[in-house]
């Protein structure tokens, strides 16, 4: 009887520990669709058509690495992450430039590099250490890119 018991009492914590770990798995997704940056960078007003280069250029934003985007002229994009003109349709300017900022504030395993963070990063050479991959500039010429792309 003892067995039967304490079969049922596993079974019942396993049950409520996967209920417990659900409810933080939908918690942090709420709490990580909250997280936008509604502010511009230091203030600054981005170009479109700076933007638009920007994003086209692998050697420098790496972009089309990863992502694919309104570049016709380009035939080798990436296919690992969501289309950049889906992802315009899909979010605000504010949500953009958090996921920019820092995709892992939204996905902890991203693979997307953290663009303005530069604290806590590892394998980063020394001579780059403590500078962003793009600047403040470059990351609201991005923005200003990304929403042009909306469809009225």
């Amino acid at each position: 009887m003892r067995i039967q018991t304490h079969r049922g009492w596993a079974r019942c914590a396993r049950a409520m520990l996967f209920l417990l770990g659900m409810s933080c798995l939908v918690l942090h997704a709420q709490a990580s669709a909250d997280i936008d940056m509604p502010m511009p960078l230091q203030g600054l007003t981005g170009s479109a058509e700076r933007g638009r280069a920007l994003v086209g250029n692998k050697q420098q934003s790496f972009c089309l690495l990863c992502h694919q985007g309104p570049f016709p002229e380009d035939r080798f994009q990436g296919n690992l992450a969501p289309n950049l003109t889906q992802s315009a349709q899909r979010l605000g300017a504010s949500q953009l430039r958090a996921r920019i900022v820092d995709a892992s504030q939204f996905n902890p395993q991203t693979i997307m590099p953290p663009y303005y963070r530069t604290e806590g990063l590892y394998r980063v050479a020394p001579s780059l250490k403590g500078q962003p991959i793009l600047s403040a500039q470059e990351i609201e010429d991005v923005i200003a890119f990304l929403v042009s792309l909306k469809q009225p």
